[in-house]
């Protein structure tokens, strides 16, 4: 198992250097912060004094060794807009992302085996067939029409839900996670659904059901547990990608979180705290993407018998 989280661990580092690398790059083409934070009457040496307190009158690859440096000190830098640690603005936003996805993350995998469990149960019945419909419909959904149209239709028709903001309790939750959930509900309901049949039909099933196993028992602690496997893979997956997805839907509906961060840094030239949300959410990827494969490895022991000594 340490083989395994090693290996993962050597091959994530490259693509998280460059991910650093990339951010640190773009983000100097959105154009000079003295542009955006000094008026137009600034004279030149104004804006050599501010180019100089934020170390913007550096050579490109100067400034690059020194955000390196400064993250193998845990040194992200500071706000231009705000003055503060951009480490500190960023974890203080990445919890309200985290709890979002996990919520979200959560509904879906359990309405997920539910559904595809109850389909794959009656293969090719109505159920089946009303189920595979609406799943394929909800993957195809893209998020921004999805968050749009919920505003319009439970907001500003009915007013029913909060148009955006986290001041009115659990019902400022409903419209980002339904946005956030309904594509993962989709795509897991349909590979649950599937290894699901498999499994169903599988010979230990039969053997099961010879020695008097119930069919909730059959499903539960037979099927489901050997379906388990791939739905994870993809649930793992799919949780990388509410982190990443989660720019577009706390955007729309004004969530405090590291999407929203994202944004404000970028229309700001903030590039500290850019760089700063990035880093700290291609770590979180890294990190998860180690912690599914150590947890598709417990459940398939010829994943972990094929790690390397």
């Amino acid at each position: 198992m340490l083989s395994l989280v090693g290996r993962r661990a050597r091959s994530g580092a490259i693509p998280l250097l460059v991910v650093l690398l990339g951010v640190f790059l773009l983000a100097r083409l959105t154009g000079d912060p003295t542009a955006l934070y000094l008026p137009e009457s600034a004279t030149p040496a104004q804006r050599e004094r501010f180019a100089a307190a934020h170390g913007l009158d550096q050579p490109v690859w100067r400034q690059l060794l020194d955000y390196l440096g400064g993250v193998s000190r845990l040194d992200l830098g500071t706000s231009l807009r705000t003055g503060e640690s951009a480490a500190e603005m960023a974890l203080r936003a990445f919890p309200v992302t985290l709890s979002l996805a996990a919520v979200t993350m959560v509904l879906a995998v359990l309405g997920a085996v539910a559904l595809g469990s109850w389909a794959a149960y009656r293969p090719n019945s109505g159920a089946d067939r009303t189920s595979s419909f609406l799943t394929m419909t909800a993957a195809s959904v893209p998020d921004f029409w999805f968050a749009i149209t919920g505003v319009w239709i439970f907001a500003v028709v009915f007013g029913l839900l909060p148009t955006s903001g986290t001041d009115n309790g659990v019902l400022s939750w409903v419209l980002p996670i339904a946005t956030l959930m309904i594509r993962p509900l989709g795509v897991l309901t349909q590979v649950v659904r599937g290894a699901m049949v498999s499994a169903l039909a599988a010979p230990y099933v039969r053997l099961a059901r010879a020695k008097g196993a119930g069919d909730r028992r059959v499903v539960t602690h037979h099927a489901l547990r050997n379906a388990a496997a791939p739905a994870l893979t993809v649930a793992g997956d799919l949780a990388v990608s509410l982190v990443n997805g989660a720019v577009i839907v706390e955007t729309v509906f004004g969530w405090p979180g590291i999407g929203k961060l994202m944004i404000d840094a970028i229309l700001h030239r903030d590039f500290a705290v850019l760089q700063a949300a990035v880093l700290l959410t291609a770590v979180t990827i890294f990190v998860l993407n180690i912690a599914i494969d150590i947890g598709y490895a417990l459940l398939d022991a010829r994943v972990r018998d094929a790690a390397p000594a």
